[in-house]
């Protein structure tokens, strides 16, 4: 299955062990984190007002964790569709900040059936350019076939 931007695995081509493609943002900004509060409801001013973040001792103000999940979960539809994913879930490991830049990877751990469908299982994570993990979890999703 193919949209205009993206391949998606296939059941057939999928193994335990592979990679999926990782996606890498651009740098955070502060005009995505207001935008993102606005999106969300998440109004906290430690995401929005650096003098909150700095009476508060983060150094400033620190990314919406959801925001890092988002950015992985786009990772996983790129990667398996739309539709495909069945369970999704992450800790949240450290800050994110203005300026970082996020790479996400995840690899397939396990393959097998269920419900009729061949399902895809694996491991994900968040880290910024130094190497430090944002956030790190586990996917089940749904691998399409090939139409005969």
């Amino acid at each position: 299955m193919t949209t205009s931007n993206h391949t998606w695995l296939y059941a057939e081509d999928a193994h335990e062990g592979d990679s999926l493609p990782h996606l890498t943002t651009q740098p955070v900004t502060h005009l995505q984190l207001v935008r993102y509060a606005g999106a969300s409801g998440d109004f906290n001013p430690l995401h929005t007002d650096p003098a909150v973040g700095q009476a508060i001792g983060t150094g400033g103000i620190i990314a919406h964790g959801m925001l890092i999940m988002g950015f992985v979960g786009q990772m996983l539809s790129d990667a398996f569709g739309p539709f495909a994913l069945r369970k999704f879930g992450v800790r949240f490991k450290g800050m994110t900040r203005i300026g970082d830049v996020i790479t996400c990877t995840g690899k397939i751990t396990e393959i097998n059936e269920v419900g009729g469908e061949t399902r895809a299982t694996g491991t994900v994570q968040a880290v910024d350019q130094n190497g430090d993990i944002k956030v790190s979890g586990t996917f089940s999703a749904a691998l399409p076939r090939r139409q005969p």
